[in-house]
């Protein structure tokens, strides 16, 4: 609400009042200490000196909490696999097919949204993470399709999933497959930026992560669209997808953009069981 020569009084307090709230959430004391954000997944650690004189090591971060981060590839290349690979470190702190990735949980629930596909084939990639990590089942593991619903009814869902069926109580990570189906057009502008700051709404007032999806422009290695503009200007980390260009069947990961430090660069293959396998990329058959 702009000020004008119609505002009255009471307006005028509501502003207030409203600017005081976002004052108070957006001052920086640059004297405080500001604390790192705890991870939540991470691929591999290095060591750093510290001020004492000693040394510690240091997760390096795919995502930490109250951030979101997108993963972009052209279709087909492997990107459900990759989130299968993602969302299995993180229910277990990774496994035999993780490699270097590894989860952050401790306790916290997990939800996984597949917009593209139905009931039958979502379910296949819901249950590899709990294929991979040898168990029956997770109770703090939560999955749906939403395929038959309109973009603003999914956008209606995930929030009503978080607040209502979770109450917000100790969520951690949220993968949303793939974010391009939560707007009906990756070119319009206005739906494009609520979409995004719906996602850092959610991370902010949740204090998880989000992965989510979305396509690369053909022959191109930006993400679609406006929507994939946006992702860029807003995300903690993005990652990028490729099939591999020296050995048939493996998809290589690159941090194109992160605000920590990036990961190294690796590889995964889908084994004989269809499941997705962690390899360095110096790894020789």
């Amino acid at each position: 609400m702009m000020l004008n020569n119609t505002t009255t009084n009471d307006e005028k307090e509501v502003l207030r009042l409203e600017m005081e709230l976002l004052y108070s959430d957006a001052y920086v004391d640059v004297s405080e200490e500001v604390k790192y954000p705890p991870v939540a997944i991470s691929c591999g650690s290095y060591i750093e000196n510290d001020l004492d004189g000693t040394s510690s090591e240091y997760q390096i971060p795919i995502g930490t909490y109250g951030n979101f981060s997108f993963v972009q590839a052209p279709p087909k290349v492997g990107k459900s696999f990759f989130t299968s690979l993602i969302a299995s470190a993180y229910l277990n702190n990774g496994n035999k097919y993780t490699g270097k990735i590894k989860g952050h949980r401790k306790g916290r629930n997990m939800i996984h949204f597949d917009t593209e596909q139905g009931r039958f084939h979502a379910q296949k990639v819901f249950r590899r993470p709990i294929v991979m990590n040898e168990i029956q089942e997770d109770e703090k593991y939560f999955t749906y399709a939403l395929r038959n619903m309109n973009p603003s009814d999914r956008i209606n869902f995930i929030d009503h999933v978080l607040t209502n069926t979770l109450e917000g109580k100790n969520i951690g990570l949220i993968v949303i497959d793939g974010i391009a189906d939560l707007v009906s057009d990756v070119n319009n502008l206005e739906q494009c930026s609520k979409v995004v700051e719906q996602l850092m709404s959610w991370t902010d007032l949740y204090k998880c992560h989000i992965v989510t999806i979305i396509h690369s422009n053909f022959g191109s290695d930006k993400p679609t669209g406006h929507l994939g503009s946006f992702l860029e200007k807003k995300a903690e980390t993005q990652i990028k997808l490729e099939k591999n260009g020296v050995n048939k069947g493996w998809v290589s990961v690159e941090c194109k953009r992160s605000r920590n430090r990036p990961f190294e660069p690796f590889s995964f293959l889908i084994n004989d069981n269809n499941l997705p396998e962690f390899v360095d990329n110096d790894y020789e058959f």
